[in-house]
């Protein structure tokens, strides 16, 4: 049930686990450490320079020989860089979010190399189906970082029965009995950030990762609706004064200019009171580090005896 399905035969990984896309956190170290777990570990290319990518996607096959993937931003400048870098260096998989995936999907499924876009709706499944996308991620709002409108339990749902490709589930998924529920609403894969977050080798700032091991289940809150672009990430200072902006209908330039390299001080600098600590809502399930295999075989045990449990109070 999670060892053998159309994910894991697509992405050639040992269990149905993806781990999420996050800027400045998803690095080769922390790909390399999913994908030797048995998952599929992602490089996040965000808004990265050319080099500095190139120099990430030489650095993990020095550090693994299992398939790995590259998130491309849609929506960065650096995009057409990030889809060039995918193809010159054979990347096997490579997953989009923040925009419309038709070009990617065409540029890059000729090289063999499989696509699978991030959605938020039934419509963009369905288009990514039409475009010729592999497979899906359906990420719900209980997400860390950019979110869309609808739950992981609504949207998985509905997107498994529109949509005859693989579906990933994303958003609020931290332990087996997550991983279990979106194999209930027809996911064939779960995607996790925040708990990858708190890796023994995710590189993120040690304050960062006692953020949201400090977090309970209201930690996070989501500002910038009136950008069109919402953000969730744990309470502090910065998203405190971002909100007062947006109340004060703030123009979208100085919300653009407040948050400009907020991520990067928390993540790399550690600033987690002026910086934006992006989280998911399980911030409050995470409270403790381990090694990535460590989370994956744990994820796969709990899941694995839970559809035990619950199979036998059917019977």
């Amino acid at each position: 049930m999670f060892s053998s399905n159309r994910i894991t035969k697509l992405l050639k990984i040992q269990y149905p686990v993806i781990q999420g896309a996050m800027a400045w956190v998803a690095d080769a170290d922390l790909a390399a450490s999913v994908s030797n777990a048995g998952g599929l570990g992602i490089i996040a290319a965000g808004n990265m320079p050319a080099e500095m990518l190139e120099n990430e996607l030489l650095k993990i096959r020095t550090l693994t020989d299992k398939p790995f993937g590259l998130n491309i931003m849609l929506l960065s400048p650096t995009r057409d860089d990030a889809m060039k870098l995918a193809v010159k260096h054979r990347v096997p998989v490579v997953t989009t979010g923040a925009g419309l995936p038709g070009k990617v999907i065409d540029h890059l499924k000729p090289h063999g190399i499989v696509v699978i876009p991030v959605i938020a709706s039934v419509t963009h499944a369905e288009r990514v189906k039409k475009q010729g996308g592999d497979a899906v991620i359906a990420e719900g709002m209980e997400a860390g970082g950019h979110i869309g409108e609808i739950t992981t339990m609504a949207l998985a749902a509905q997107v498994s029965r529109a949509v005859d490709i693989p579906v990933v589930a994303a958003g609020g998924i931290a332990d087996g009995r997550g991983v279990l529920a979106a194999f209930a609403l027809g996911a064939e894969g779960v995607q996790i950030g925040t708990r990858f977050v708190c890796s023994a080798e995710s590189n993120v700032h040690p304050n960062y990762k006692q953020k949201i091991i400090d977090a309970s289940d209201r930690t996070t809150v989501v500002t910038g609706y009136t950008l069109g672009h919402p953000v969730r990430a744990v309470k502090n200072k910065f998203t405190k004064a971002f909100a007062e902006m947006e109340d004060r209908h703030a123009s979208a330039d100085e919300l653009e200019k407040f948050g400009a390299g907020r991520l990067r001080a928390a993540v790399v600098d550690g600033d987690v009171e002026w910086g934006s600590v992006m989280s998911g809502q399980i911030a409050g399930m995470v409270n403790k580090i381990q090694t990535s295999r460590e989370i994956i075989e744990e994820l796969m045990g709990e899941a694995y005896a839970l559809s035990k449990t619950i199979s036998g109070k059917f019977d």
